[in-house]
């Protein structure tokens, strides 16, 4: 084993300016947990560091980031960051294997050696622990972790915690929203005899689709959240129109096509992005790359972005999905339908990186398939 040598009092400074800086501009819960790991792991000079939180409704510890290892969840309490979570105060151990409190349970599924730990408690804002610091083995000649070592990873922690502290608001109103618009598209789903399934198979697909077109993953996240959204104005339409079981009247047609007029009302008068993303969608997903959709016969790149994606994604979902009044189209058919609407329907880049992505979306409908149906 290559040792790594001591920081330098620069090297130590130029680790915290570097993640504090990261740390403070990044609002994405995840990142942020990466940017804390790593900024532990390279304080101190440990082969691996995890970020421990605490999940109340279950009543256990878990991390999702953990240099080498995937999610991690054992009972509140337990094992050495429980027992630091708990008692509130740090551990250090130079042989994890003589302490009791040490679960070798991961050591045994993956293979490593745990040998020297340190864990650190941190606190919120109001001085409640919400979580801790563990590092896992020192990689100086030294071989275990010093109260140095303590003192750098406290002063981590009592950063981290505090910053961790708004991301993971800002991260629970963010999810907050998703919810509720998802609800809300589901409602409208539920009307008109689909499943709650179609529109978050539809937020998917929007997603992989808006990232395979660049636009970025910001963009690509506001659509994923939006899009659940894009038959909400069916909420409006009667039942007797919406479900009938026969062909409909051109009257009736007419007031099958006002829910995205109706949708576009209800959401464009917010200031919020997310609303008019929302009410953008709702208006233009049947708008078509020739002119021929509605509501307004748009053409082109007069249909936003947005709604260009949406569309491909709901017909990709709509034809895929077996109904009780329709079985699903097999996968041949669907591609040629795309492929044949290419330029007419749809816009021709946005079918390129379907069939780009198609083994994702697969992927996707797999996982978010409705009970006892699958894509043929």
């Amino acid at each position: 084993m290559v040792y790594k040598k001591e920081l330098t009092p620069e090297d130590l400074l130029r680790i915290i300016f570097d993640y504090t800086a990261k740390i403070a501009s990044e609002r994405k819960l995840n990142q942020v947990l990466v940017h804390m790991a790593n900024m532990g792991r390279e304080m101190i000079l440990s082969d691996r560091c995890a970020v421990w939180l605490i999940d109340e409704s279950n009543h256990e510890l878990y991390t999702t980031v953990a240099h080498g290892v995937d999610e991690i969840r054992i009972p509140y309490g337990t094992g050495l960051v429980g027992n630091a979570i708990v008692s509130g105060e740090p551990i250090i151990i130079e042989d994890a294997y003589n302490d009791p409190r040490h679960n070798s349970e991961n050591d045994q599924k993956t293979g490593y050696h745990t040998k020297s730990i340190i864990t650190v408690p941190f606190r919120n804002n109001d001085g409640e622990i919400i979580g801790a610091y563990q590092a896992i083995n020192k990689l100086t000649e030294v071989g275990y972790f010093t109260t140095v070592d303590l003192e750098l990873l406290s002063l981590a922690a009592s950063y981290a915690g505090k910053s961790l502290e708004s991301v993971m608001l800002h991260q629970e109103i963010i999810d907050t929203q998703r919810e509720i618009i998802s609800t809300m598209g589901e409602i409208g789903e539920i009307r008109s005899k689909e499943t709650g399934n179609h529109v978050k198979r539809v937020a998917e697909y929007s997603y992989v689709l808006a990232l395979g077109l660049g636009l970025g993953e910001s963009q690509a996240e506001l659509l994923r959240t939006a899009s659940p959204m894009h038959d909400i104005g069916k909420v409006a339409i009667p039942d007797a129109v919406l479900n009938k079981p026969g062909k409909l009247t051109a009257e009736e047609y007419d007031i099958i096509k006002s829910h995205t007029n109706i949708g576009h009302q209800l959401l464009r008068g917010s200031r919020r992005e997310l609303l008019r993303t929302a009410s953008i969608v709702a208006e233009q997903h049947h708008e078509k790359w020739d002119g021929t959709g509605y509501p307004l016969g748009r053409k082109g790149e007069e249909i936003h972005i947005f709604g260009r994606i949406t569309a491909v994604a709901d017909v990709f979902d709509a034809l895929s999905a077996e109904r009780v009044y329709k079985a699903a189209w097999p996968l041949d058919k669907i591609e040629n339908l795309f492929r044949e609407e290419r330029g007419r329907h749809f816009d021709p880049a946005v079918v390129d990186v379907f069939f780009e992505k198609l083994p994702k979306l697969l992927e996707i409908r797999q996982k978010l398939t409705d009970d006892e149906i699958e894509i043929k």
